[in-house]
C-alpha cells in the first residue's frame, strides 16, 4: 500500500495528520508493506524568507481578528498538538518561505532520507523555532538526519529539485487538493485533513481488505447445470439427451 501525502512544513496540522498517521500504523498489522511519500505543498508560496510579524500577528492579519484571539486560536492548536505528542511553540516560532526546505525533502527523497528530514524539519519549525528559509539551518537539519553537508549545501546553492517541487504542487491542483494535509492511499481513496488516529486506522483497513481480497468467481454456466465433471468419487457424465 502506497500513501502520498501533500504537506508543508509551515501546516501545523500537517504535523500533528503525520502523528495521528503513525500512531495508526502503529497498530496495523501489514505496517511493513505501507510506503508512504510525502509530497511538496507551500501554504504560501509567496512569503517572504525573513518576516517581522510573529505568527499570531500574521494570523490576525489574515483573518481580520484581534491578536489575542489568534493567540487563543494557536493555543488551540498546541493542545492538540500536545495529544500527540508534540510541544509546538508559537510563541517563538520563525515564519519564512518554504520553498527551499521543500527542494532539501526532494533531495532527501533521492538519498533515502526523506523520513528522517521530513520529521526534522517540521520538529525545527514547531518545537525549536528554527529559521526554515535560511540555508545554514536547513544544512545543518539534513546533516543531523544523515545528509551529506557538502551536497546539500550545494543543492541549496543552485536550483536542484526545484522542478519536483512545482511539478507536485501541480498535481495537488489536479487532483483537487483545496488544502493540507491531504493522504492519498494508492491513487484511489483520500483523506483530507489531520483526522483522529480511528479515522486513519479504519482507511488502512478498508482499503488493504478492498486492494487484497480475491474476486467472487461468477459462474457462466447454466442455471443447475453443472456439466460433465470429475471429482474423487469419479466422473459423472450428463445425459445430453435430457431436456
Amino acid at each position: 500500500m502506497k500513501i502520498e501525502v501533500w504537506s508543508d512544513f509551515a501546516c501545523p496540522f500537517c504535523y500533528i495528520g503525520k502523528r495521528r498517521l503513525e500512531e495508526a500504523l502503529e497498530k496495523f498489522p501489514h505496517r511493513d508493506q505501507v510506503e508512504v511519500v510525502f509530497k511538496s505543498f507551500e501554504l504560501d508560496p509567496h512569503a517572504s524568507r525573513d518576516i517581522d510579524l510573529s505568527i499570531h500577528e500574521i494570523i490576525a492579519k489574515k483573518y481580520g481578528m484581534p491578536v489575542e484571539q489568534a493567540k487563543q486560536m494557536n493555543d488551540g492548536i498546541a493542545q492538540q498538538a500536545a495529544a500527540v505528542g508534540l510541544d509546538f511553540q508559537f510563541e517563538t516560532l520563525i515564519r519564512t518561505n518554504t520553498f527551499d526546505a521543500h527542494r532539501l525533502a526532494k533531495f532527501a527523497e533521492a538519498k533515502g532520507k526523506d523520513a528522517e528530514v521530513t520529521e526534522r524539519l517540521l520538529k525545527a519549525y514547531f518545537t525549536d523555532s528554527k529559521h526554515l528559509g535560511d540555508h545554514e539551518t536547513l544544512t545543518d537539519l539534513a546533516v543531523e538526519a544523515g545528509l551529506d553537508r557538502n551536497e546539500v549545501e550545494a543543492v541549496l546553492q543552485g536550483s536542484d529539485y526545484e522542478a519536483a517541487v512545482r511539478g507536485e504542487e501541480a498535481q495537488a491542483q489536479q487532483i483537487g487538493v483545496q488544502g493540507v494535509p491531504f493522504f492519498v492511499l494508492n491513487n484511489k481513496y483520500a483523506i483530507s485533513g489531520a483526522q483522529p488516529s480511528e479515522v486513519f486506522a479504519g482507511a488502512l483497513q478498508k482499503v488493504w481488505e478492498e486492494e487484497n481480497e480475491k474476486p467472487a468467481l461468477q459462474s457462466l454456466s447454466p442455471t443447475n447445470d453443472q456439466g460433465a465433471v470429475c471429482t474423487e468419487d469419479g466422473c459423472e457424465v450428463p445425459d445430453f439427451n435430457k431436456q
